[in-house]
């Protein structure tokens, strides 16, 4: 017989398992749950798609007003949304202004809804504890 093969067959040296950490909980969580969608995730996306779900559109300034951005941080977010199909992005001048407005897409919204379903499951599972 191989020098310690009767340990691991028989265990009897074994330690009891310990109660569930919370770092434990929060991994069988992680297990048994949909991944987060990280894209929606962060605040500034989370707030674009938001305000373009409660508005059919919403131009540049309005979203920048809106969600207190800058022209910056609004046209990161705004692009990656759009990348994604999340949003769509429509130009145009009115007079000689530039004029840009934003739409959430069907996959956008649906996104959404999934993003919500499951933020409410983890609620649900924290409640649950």
């Amino acid at each position: 017989m191989a020098k310690g093969s009767t340990a691991r067959s028989a265990d009897l040296t074994a330690k009891p398992r310990a109660p569930k950490t919370p770092k434990a909980e929060a991994h069988s969580l992680e297990t048994t749950l949909p991944q987060l969608d990280r894209i929606i995730h962060e605040r500034m996306r989370l707030g674009i798609v938001s305000a373009l779900a409660v508005n059919e559109l919403l131009t540049f300034n309005e979203l920048k007003r809106l969600l207190h951005t800058t022209d910056g941080n609004l046209s990161v977010h705004a692009r990656r949304l759009e990348e994604v199909e999340y949003i769509t992005c429509t130009k145009s001048f009115e007079g000689r202004m530039p004029k840009t407005e934003y739409r959430l897409t069907a996959s956008g919204r649906k996104a959404l809804e999934r993003y919500l379903d499951h933020m409410e499951a983890l609620i649900q599972a924290m409640r649950d504890r």
